[in-house]
């Protein structure tokens, strides 16, 4: 029998005036303990049990999105390649690797999800949460939240970039971190660089930490280290005015 997914509830020691004053002068936002139990921990299981990830990054001007059992399939040499190709692109400029899981897409699809992943969707656009953001940043015009499954392997990176894209309304960026036990020196840190371009703050994965920030910023996520024992994963993506 199908197990029904989770009432998500934001903790309710997190109020979102209370903490607005912070968010206001800094622009960003590390919440801990966001998600009431078992929110966070059916979103890990259902992650790890989903089913359409991708390897995603970039070929010159093109998204590149490898479909993981096709990548997993491939030898040692090929999968090494890739992985130099994206490296020597990564040295000049804005590029990343790591692997997707587009939910929003697929939800909108009607393809076969965990069921907590589809409950998770519906429950990021709709009021109780779109609430709390509108007022937490200030912003009345939020309206609609998409969402993307993140895993990052040893080797994989998000170099700096801003999120800024016209028309798309994106005003808030999100990650909800699943990831148990990290350590800062396995890398995969969320990082904010500043006008001179050094790293002017950074969070470390935290499980059902919600990290939140103004768009445009400039952030990254550092490149995760080969001895680190488990993969990044987190949901993340953007609050926007609309679709």
């Amino acid at each position: 029998m199908t197990q029904a997914p989770p009432a998500f509830a934001i903790d309710p020691s997190l109020e979102a005036r209370r903490i607005a004053p912070i968010f206001k002068q800094f622009g960003r936002l590390h919440l801990p303990d966001f998600l009431r139990p078992p929110g966070a921990e059916a979103l890990a299981q259902a992650l790890d049990a989903a089913e359409g990830w991708t390897v995603s990054t970039v070929g010159g001007p093109s998204t590149i999105d490898i479909p993981l059992e096709a990548f997993a399939a491939a030898d040692d040499e090929a999968r090494g390649a890739l992985m130099a190709s994206a490296h020597g692109e990564a040295r000049g400029g804005f590029h990343y690797m790591f692997e997707s899981l587009r939910i929003s897409d697929l939800v909108e699809q009607d393809a076969s999800l965990p069921p907590a992943l589809v409950a998770l969707y519906g429950w990021l656009n709709s009021e109780a949460f779109l609430s709390f953001a509108r007022d937490l940043s200030g912003d009345p015009d939020l309206a609609y939240v998409d969402a993307q499954g993140t895993r990052y392997r040893a080797g994989h990176y998000l170099n700096e970039h801003d999120d800024e894209k016209p028309g798309a309304g994106r005003r808030l960026a999100y990650v909800l971190n699943l990831t148990p036990a990290w350590r800062s020196s396995w890398g995969g840190l969320l990082g904010f660089v500043d006008a001179d371009g050094h790293l002017a703050e950074a969070y470390t994965p935290a499980f059902n930490a919600l990290n939140l920030f103004r768009v445009p910023q400039t952030h990254l996520v550092t490149q995760v280290a080969a001895f680190a024992t488990a993969p990044r994963t987190s949901i993340t993506g953007w609050i926007r005015t609309g679709r």
